[in-house]
């Protein structure tokens, strides 16, 4: 009896060995890998993890996440973000307030003209590196084919997409010279075009004329606003809502690219000279007591101040001035 109780106490010894023994592999089994150096049975690392196990779900995106840079990069975004504000006066605007004439900014050894025509004229007979003679162009703003012959009746002009006074009456005024100069010798803001449609342009700004060339509209306005941001030149609300009316056409047209040249030039020519400043003698009185605009000398110096035009018979100040047209208005 008694060695029949040791027995199956040895035996269930046995089986509980047994059972210990395998709850400890099954733990073993289950655990996870260490994320340092390899588990290690007898020195050998574990197997690396199955390449078909289930990966982790990916997490929802964010309705309210911010958009896409490629969204971010539309002319129409660009247009919205640039300053809204009035027109300022014209008073003290002269081409020269932009350089004396085309200047060699990159300094490649030509003038900026010559390089925008050898970049858009094809069948070009030149005079050395730099001088474009002849050219074909195909023109943006009317669609047309043209051609271009240096000190003849040419059909082409360089056109500042962003007129120089547009952007004088938009800022340009306070600027110094030297970023003026880069403004007006910046390809991003140059185009060779139809002389014809270019003077019917004049300094219009996007409220005021657009490319006959309708095709052409989006990247004439998308230009326009990469010039404007990269030059920190601000808009009118009319001029907005322009440019929004074209862009809304073609909603992912991006912004160009705003070009390696710098706002501001190290090669700038010579400055204009100042302005000359305004009489500050008290203006004369009529006998109606209404004050008169001073007599500034000339034409030209009156328009700069910001006086004129009169009329023959209506504005005392006629009188100050030569009608060299007979037409009954000075310095209009």
């Amino acid at each position: 009896m008694l060695r029949t109780l040791l027995d199956d106490r040895a035996f269930i010894r046995a089986r509980m060995t047994v059972v210990a023994v395998t709850a400890a592999m099954v733990v073993a089994a289950c655990a996870p890998a260490s994320t340092g150096e390899a588990d290690a049975v007898g020195d050998a690392p574990l197997p690396a993890p199955s390449s078909t196990a289930t990966p982790a779900p990916t997490p929802a995106l964010d309705a309210t996440a911010a958009p896409s840079p490629a969204a971010l990069g539309t002319a129409s975004a660009a247009a919205r973000e640039l300053t809204v504000k009035g027109r300022a006066p014209k008073t003290g605007y002269a081409r020269e307030q932009f350089g004396d004439g085309w200047v060699d900014v990159d300094r490649n050894g030509c003038d900026t003209r010559n390089d925008m025509l050898r970049l858009r004229l094809t069948d070009r007979v030149m005079s050395g590196d730099c001088k474009v003679l002849e050219g074909s162009l195909a023109d943006p703003f009317t669609n047309a084919s043209l051609r271009f012959v240096h000190g003849g009746a040419s059909e082409v002009d360089v056109d500042h997409l962003v007129a120089l006074s547009d952007a004088w009456q938009k800022g340009a005024a306070t600027w110094e010279f030297a970023k003026r100069v880069a403004f007006a010798n910046d390809p991003l803001n140059l185009e060779p075009v139809d002389a014809g449609a270019n003077r019917a342009k004049g300094d219009g700004d996007a409220a005021t004329w657009l490319p006959p060339h309708q095709d052409y509209r989006c990247d004439y306005v998308a230009r326009q606003v990469a010039v404007k941001e990269k030059y920190d030149v601000w808009i009118t609300a009319a001029e907005l809502d322009a440019m929004l009316r074209v862009l809304d056409g073609c909603p992912g047209h991006e912004l160009p690219e705003p070009g390696d040249q710098p706002v501001m030039a190290d090669n700038v020519g010579r400055a204009p000279d100042a302005v000359p400043t305004p009489p500050t003698t008290p203006a004369p009185t009529t006998t109606g007591g209404d004050a008169l605009d001073p007599d500034m000398g000339t034409c030209k110096a009156a328009t700069a101040a910001g006086f004129g035009p009169y009329a023959q018979g209506e504005d005392p100040e006629y009188g100050y001035y030569r009608d060299g047209d007979n037409d009954g208005q000075v310095c209009e």
